[in-house]
């Protein structure tokens, strides 16, 4: 694959917790399953409504694939499709952008215009 962004969801704790320690070493599934799981622009809503429901504040993280090489790995996943697997740390300065993702009425997650 040749994308140049992958996204990340975190809890607002995780969030905080990895503004504090400049790096994200994963949540608990990634740390059990051995990378840090991540999804495309057009995986990333369907991610969140299937791992994160009824969750707010959470923080989708734009993250620039560029400086971590083959330590990313597109591997099949949900439905047969490739998603990003960072084999490794997240650090801070790969964060490219981040918005913080509100439940709307509907009970769904908002996400920016376009997106």
């Amino acid at each position: 694959m040749s994308d140049l962004f992958a996204y990340k969801v975190l809890t607002a704790d995780q969030f905080a917790q990895f503004k504090a320690d400049g790096v994200f070493s994963g949540a608990p599934v990634d740390l059990a399953d051995g990378y840090i799981h991540m999804s495309t622009r057009d995986q990333a809503a369907e991610t969140v409504a299937k791992h994160f429901a009824g969750q707010d504040r959470l923080v989708l993280l734009m993250i620039d694939l560029a400086p971590f090489g083959e330590a990313v790995k597109w591997e099949v996943s949900r439905g047969g499709a490739l998603f990003p697997h960072l084999y490794g740390d997240l650090p801070m300065s790969a964060v490219a952008g981040k918005v913080v993702l509100r439940i709307g009425e509907d009970g769904k997650h908002l996400f920016p215009a376009g997106f």
